[in-house]
Formats: structure tokens, C-alpha cells, sequence
């Protein structure tokens, strides 16, 4: 039987960070003048952040103010995101299968890492930078057995990685947006996840 890896989303699927993020957005705004409506920035998380910059800003300004924001990000970001309900739970109930638990996010790599480090979530490998298909690529990598996330786009990399995307209804897509694409199950949260854990690894083996 090959080792359980289950792959997570990390924004609203992990961790809640629309507070730490739209404090970021304001800090952007403060800093440019440029108005960014925090709050309707952080309703719909999930895609690049270059996609939600250029709702903001004229194209050639997206790469500075990208640059901009993540030097901000650090300072404003991390310490008002929370844990999503059942998270370090649901990181352990893999973990007491044997398994492995891996991040992978639109997020880059080293600000994902600051979330995970300041709220003690303990995932073995983290991937960052990488949306929707693109995320197939590290869980193929990774051997990954199945991945879990908010976003229809989560559920877009699970099927092109060729395994079963767990939604969890808890970011910008409701139960049925993610059943339509594509999710092999779907959760009110990730409190569910650890009673849920073996019917989908066995659906995981199903292929």
C-alpha cells in the first residue's frame, strides 16, 4: 500500500487569513494611495495574487505594487490569521495514520511559512506559488493521495494530479460549486475530516 500524503490548500482551507490580509491590502493602500477594497479583496482568496492586484492596479504597476504588498505582508499578515476550525486536528489525524501532510498554495513558499510556523501547524513539505493545475505538478511530486481545499480551482489541480479533491465549503465556493468540480466529497469544514479520513483514503485506493 503506498504511504498516505494528503496535500492542503492553505488560505481558508488551513488557516484564516482574511484578516491579516485585508489589513495588508490597507497597509498597500496606505502606502500608494491606490484604493484596494480589503474586504472584497479577501471574499474571493484562492487565485494569484497578481489577479487580485490588477483589479486594483493599471498593468504597469501590478509587479511593484505585487512587491509592494508582500513586503508589507509579513508585518501585517501573520499574527491576526487564525486556524481554521478542525485544522491541527485534521494535520494529526494524518499524521496518527503513518501519513504525511503537505501544503500547497497560490501563496508563495516563504509567507506560507510564516503562517504555518507562527500558528504551529506541522505539515512535512509545503509548495508554493502554484494555482489550480498547476498544483498537480507538486502533488504528483510529492506522491500525493489525495488533496483538500475551498476552491473549485483546488479540486481543478486534484483531478489533474489524477486523485480525489476533498472540498471544504469554508472559503468563496459553496458545497455545490465544489461538488460540480469535480470534488470526490465535500465538508462543511475540516472539523469533519479526521471521521471522513478513512472512507477517502478508501476512495483514494478506489482510483
Amino acid at each position: 500500500m503506498p504511504s498516505l500524503m494528503v496535500g492542503f490548500d492553505l488560505d481558508m482551507t488551513l488557516v484564516d487569513s482574511r484578516p491579516g490580509i485585508a489589513a495588508a491590502y490597507r497597509a498597500l493602500t496606505a502606502q500608494t494611495g491606490v484604493p484596494v477594497d480589503a474586504e472584497l479583496a479577501v471574499s474571493r482568496l484562492g487565485p494569484p495574487l497578481r489577479t487580485e492586484i490588477a483589479h486594483w492596479f493599471p498593468p504597469e504597476q501590478v509587479e511593484e505594487a505585487v512587491l509592494a504588498y508582500r513586503e508589507l505582508y509579513p508585518a501585517y499578515a501573520i499574527t491576526p490569521t487564525l486556524p481554521m476550525p478542525g485544522a491541527e486536528d485534521a494535520i494529526k489525524a494524518v499524521h496518527a495514520r503513518g501519513g504525511r501532510v503537505m501544503v500547497v498554495t497560490s501563496k508563495i513558499g516563504r509567507l506560507a511559512k510564516l503562517h504555518l510556523d507562527h500558528l504551529g501547524l506541522a505539515v512535512d513539505e509545503l509548495a508554493g506559488d502554484l494555482f489550480a493545475e498547476q498544483k498537480a505538478t507538486a502533488l504528483r511530486e510529492h506522491g500525493a493521495t489525495l488533496y483538500v481545499g475551498d476552491h473549485v480551482a483546488d479540486m481543478a489541480a486534484a483531478q489533474a494530479a489524477g486523485i480525489p479533491g476533498v472540498g471544504v465549503a469554508t472559503g468563496p465556493c459553496t458545497r455545490d460549486d465544489l461538488s460540480a468540480a469535480g470534488a470526490r466529497v465535500v465538508l462543511d469544514d475540516l472539523t469533519g475530516f479526521p471521521a471522513a479520513l478513512d472512507r477517502i483514503i478508501g476512495l483514494a485506493l478506489e482510483g
